[in-house]
């Protein structure tokens, strides 16, 4: 499995199996590590759960990703953004073990559901998880936490809006490398921007040891909080999916055959977060976008990008100045990285050409979205169910509840409105 095939330096294409000389594969690992480091950090930093330890557990899980898709399938595994409301819901609630768990439960449904598409395939995916669903969910979780992004954005607007500006400019003005790290840019800047203005407690920085151990916590399993970590189980099956197929459009490899094993290599990273104190795992689009730059697709960077990130891992200080990072600051990068995991949604149902034509998609998309959007609450004894929750069960049974009836409709109709029913999942 460690084994790559050597290429010249002026090669074209780099393929999973072929690698560079190692000090320019060295290089190109330490590229991945900066495009993951922005939005990675970020999601300790919002839930309160050490940065260091998700560094830590994020270069873990991509060495098990690596090893479970046999090294065929480029990926870095960090931070899921899709678990942020059920993290923070659930630590303020019963504690930090609590969220610990729910990685554990989600990540052991992660690989139940990788087993079964390596063994029978997607199909049953797309017919319990039409798109118009899919979406509908995904959006709701990125729409959700707007007013957490606007929470932190009011404790500091000026640094907020340097941060903000400068995203969206790198964004516009760079293509290639320069343009993925924007997260990672624009937060630095920021950062320096709340440190001459005195907003950055620098004591805890100065303290930290330059080398040590992360913290490691617990998991504790409380049923109360498992409904709010099952809707990102979609998220993630939905980001899994749509990587290999974006890897296998790059490299031009049928790579179908390994999705089964990359849910369930990002099950178990999760798993492996869970237990010891990190945060969920998905594969990154900004690891894809440095692909799509360099044209290198070589596992071998990844391998060297997880040693980087488990070195840095071993830094206290590093961990101390990841969070020391000022409120203003998180809430200009979470205004747009919270809209753009909203903005994926509605691309999930832009890519697979939804008909909102329909009412059928018209009302799976509506209701979940106000019921996500507006974070309504439900309590059944111990079980709390919130916003992204119950938003997800409606866009299930809205969706399937109306094709059943449309079904039921026209089972007693004419024969040719029946012909229309099986058009409705688009």
């Amino acid at each position: 499995m460690l084994s790559w095939k050597p290429v010249p330096a002026d090669a074209t294409v780099v393929a999973p199996d072929e690698r560079l000389s190692w000090p320019r594969t060295i290089g190109i690992g330490a590229q991945h590590v900066v495009a993951m480091f922005g939005a990675t950090f970020l999601v300790p930093v919002l839930t309160g759960f050490p940065p260091s330890t998700t560094l830590l557990f994020s270069g873990i899980g991509t060495i098990a990703f690596l090893i479970v898709t046999g090294n065929r399938l480029p990926s870095y595994l960090g931070s899921s953004f899709a678990v942020i409301a059920p993290v923070t819901a659930a630590v303020g609630a019963h504690g930090t073990g609590s969220a610990l768990g729910g990685f554990m439960v989600l990540g052991a449904v992660l690989i139940a559901i990788g087993a079964l598409v390596h063994l029978v395939g997607t199909h049953w995916i797309d017919v319990v998880l039409p798109p118009v669903v899919t979406g509908a969910i995904v959006a709701l979780i990125g729409f959700n936490l707007a007013p957490s992004a606007k929470d932190n954005f009011e404790k500091g607007p000026i640094a907020g809006l340097v941060t903000l500006v400068l995203m969206v400019a790198v964004l516009a003005f760079f293509r290639g490398l320069i343009g993925r790290l924007a997260i990672f840019l624009a937060v630095v800047v920021g950062y320096l921007v709340a440190l001459a203005m005195g907003d950055v407690d620098t004591s805890v920085i100065a303290s930290a040891a330059w080398i040590g151990f992360p913290d490691f916590h617990t998991p504790s399993f409380n049923l109360a909080v498992l409904p709010l970590f099952l809707p990102a189980v979609i998220a993630l099956v939905a980001e899994n999916i749509g990587h290999v197929k974006s890897v296998s459009q790059m490299t031009g490899r049928d790579l179908d055959p390994v999705t089964g094993r990359a849910l369930m290599g990002d099950g178990l990273a999760t798993m492996f977060a869970g237990a010891g104190g990190g945060t969920a795992t998905t594969t990154y689009a900004e690891n894809i976008g440095v692909m799509a730059a360099t044209r290198i697709y070589s596992t071998a960077a990844y391998w060297v990008a997880a040693i980087v990130a488990i070195a840095l891992s071993l830094c206290p200080k590093i961990g101390a100045v990841i969070s020391a990072i000022p409120p203003g600051v998180l809430g200009g990068a979470t205004v747009v990285l919270y809209g753009l995991v909203g903005i994926v949604g509605v691309r999930i149902w832009l890519t697979n050409h939804v008909d909102f034509a329909k009412p059928v998609n018209q009302m799976t998309a509506a209701i979940p979205l106000i019921i996500g959007i507006a974070d309504f609450t439900w309590k059944a004894g111990d079980l709390v169910f919130t916003g992204i929750s119950l938003g997800s069960i409606a866009a299930l049974l809205v969706y399937h509840g109306m094709r059943l009836l449309t079904a039921t409709r026209n089972g007693i109709g004419r024969p040719q409105e029946r012909e229309s029913v099986d058009t409705d999942h688009r």
